[in-house]
C-alpha cells in the first residue's frame, strides 16, 4: 500500500517562504510532496530557444531542489502537459490532497478548471488559495457589486481595506518538517526541452534601499531608481506580501499604489479575460491601423529615430527590461505615430520582458493607446523630444543606448511628430464616431 501524501503544485510562487498554498499543504495531515511542471503548452510557443525567463526558472527551481534536500526532500520535476503530468504523478503516487494557488490569467483558469474536474474523477480534495496578491477577484468592488474600473477609487478602497491581516507572512518554515521524505534523482536539463541556457543578467531580490528616493527619482530613466522586483513578482521568488510589509514600513506611498496597480490589473483580467485580445472600451476595435510592417521592424530594433523610444527598445533588446517611463512613450508612439495595433506591442513585450505579466502588460499596453479601463485619453500624445528634454535632460540615459548619437549620426525620424499628431486625431476621432 502506496503512502497516502499530499501534493502542492508550484507554479508562479517559486519560494518556501510565505506561500500560501505550501503552508496549507503542510498543515493537511499528509507529508507534502512539492510538483513543478515545465509545461509544453507554454514553452512550445515561446519563440526563441535563448529565452532568459526559462534559464531564471530553471535556476531557480534547481536552487529549490538543493534546498528542499536539507530538509530531507526532493522536487518532482515534470516536463511535458499538465494533463500528462498529472496522470504519470497520480499513478507513481497515492495522493489524497492537491494545493495550489491561484493563476488570475485566461490560459491558467481553464487549465485549472481541467484538473478540478480530473482530479474530483479521482476522489482527490482540490484546494486553491489566494497568493500572488493582495486583493483578488471580489474582495474590492463597487457598492452594486461590480468591478472598480477606474483605479483612483479602487485603490482608495484598497487602502481602506488594507490591514496587517492580508500582508502577514505565512509562517512555512515551521512546517517544513512535514514535507515527504523522498529522494528524487532530477536528470532534467534545459537541452532536454530544447533551450539553450542565456547569458542574461537578472536582477537581485533587494530592493529595499530604492523604497526612499523611489518618489522622487522613478520617473528618471537614467537614475538606477525603480526596484527591479517586477521578475521576482512575476514568479514569486518574491511575496507579494513582503513587498507590501516593506512599502508600508517605510511610508513608501508611490511605491505601494504602483504595488496596487498591480492588484488592480489582475482584477481586470480576472473579471473582463476578453482584454487580452479586445479592446476594453469596443469602440476601440474600429482604429483603422496602418501596421506597416517595416515601421513596426525599426520601432523593434530602436530606429524610429526619436533617441528615447529607440533608447528604450534597445534596453529592452538588450537586458528584457525596459524603465517604466519609457514603456509608456515606445508604446505612444507604436500606436498614435505609427498607427500600428497595440496588440503587436503587447505581443512584442511578451517576448522580451523579464518581467512580463500579462495583466500588467494588457492593461498598460491599453492605457497608452487610449482603449482600456482607466486609460489616458487618446488625444493625449506623448510628445517623445519632449519626454526626454523632461525626464533625461541631459541625455545620459539616451547616450547609453544610442553612443552614436554623440557624433549626430542617428537616423531621422520616420514620422513627424506634429504630422503624426495630426493623424491620429483624426483616424481615432472616425473610429469613435461610428
Amino acid at each position: 500500500m502506496k503512502q497516502e501524501i499530499a501534493i502542492y503544485w508550484m507554479r508562479r510562487d517559486l519560494r518556501l517562504t510565505d506561500n500560501a498554498a505550501l503552508h496549507h499543504a503542510l498543515k493537511s495531515g499528509y507529508p507534502v510532496l512539492l510538483l513543478f511542471i515545465f509545461d509544453k503548452h507554454i514553452l512550445s510557443k515561446l519563440p526563441s530557444k535563448q529565452d532568459a525567463r526559462v534559464t531564471f526558472i530553471f535556476d531557480t527551481i534547481e536552487q529549490l531542489n538543493l534546498d528542499l534536500n536539507e530538509y530531507g526532500s526532493s522536487l518532482l520535476i515534470k516536463y511535458n502537459t499538465p494533463e500528462g503530468a498529472w496522470a504519470e504523478t497520480l499513478s507513481a503516487f497515492n495522493v489524497k490532497e492537491v494545493y495550489t494557488n491561484h493563476d488570475y490569467e485566461p490560459y491558467a483558469r481553464e487549465r485549472d478548471d481541467t484538473l478540478a474536474e480530473y482530479l474530483a474523477s479521482e476522489n482527490i480534495i482540490y484546494k486553491t488559495f489566494k497568493d500572488q496578491v493582495i486583493f483578488e477577484k471580489n474582495e474590492i468592488i463597487k457598492a452594486d457589486g461590480k468591478p472598480y474600473t477606474v483605479f483612483t477609487p479602487y485603490y482608495r478602497q484598497w487602502q481602506q481595506k488594507l490591514d496587517a491581516f492580508y500582508f502577514k507572512a505565512y509562517p512555512v518554515q515551521k512546517y517544513l518538517k512535514d514535507l515527504l521524505p523522498i529522494t528524487i534523482k532530477n536528470k532534467l536539463n534545459l537541452e532536454d526541452m530544447g533551450f539553450e541556457r542565456s547569458m542574461q543578467k537578472f536582477p537581485t531580490k533587494h530592493f529595499e534601499d530604492k523604497l526612499q528616493t523611489y518618489e522622487d527619482k522613478r520617473d528618471f530613466p537614467a537614475e538606477d531608481a525603480t526596484s527591479h522586483i517586477g521578475l521576482h513578482l512575476r514568479f514569486g521568488t518574491i511575496s507579494i506580501r513582503e513587498a507590501v510589509r516593506a512599502a508600508i514600513t517605510q511610508k513608501a506611498h508611490k511605491w505601494l499604489s504602483e504595488l496596487a496597480w498591480r492588484d488592480f490589473y489582475m482584477m481586470i483580467l480576472w473579471h473582463f479575460p476578453h482584454t487580452i485580445q479586445q479592446s476594453f472600451k469596443p469602440a476601440y476595435d474600429n482604429i483603422q491601423w496602418i501596421n506597416d510592417e517595416a515601421d513596426f521592424e525599426k520601432w523593434c530594433n530602436g530606429n524610429t529615430g526619436y533617441p528615447l523610444v529607440d533608447a528604450g527598445m534597445r534596453q529592452l533588446n538588450a537586458t528584457g527590461y525596459m524603465h517604466n517611463r519609457v514603456r509608456m512613450v515606445v508604446a505612444s508612439f507604436l500606436t498614435k505615430h505609427l498607427l500600428i495595433d497595440w496588440r503587436w506591442g503587447e505581443a512584442y513585450f511578451a517576448e522580451k520582458l523579464l518581467d512580463y505579466e500579462q495583466a500588467s502588460n494588457v492593461g498598460g499596453w491599453q492605457w497608452a493607446c487610449g482603449c482600456g479601463n482607466d486609460a489616458a485619453p487618446y488625444f493625449r500624445v506623448f510628445n517623445p523630444e519632449l519626454q526626454a528634454k523632461k525626464f533625461d535632460p541631459q541625455n545620459k540615459y539616451i547616450h547609453q543606448w544610442i553612443p552614436e548619437l554623440k557624433q549626430q549620426k542617428h537616423v531621422e525620424p520616420i514620422v513627424e511628430h506634429a504630422f503624426a499628431r495630426e493623424r491620429v486625431l483624426k483616424v481615432f476621432k472616425e473610429a469613435l464616431n461610428q
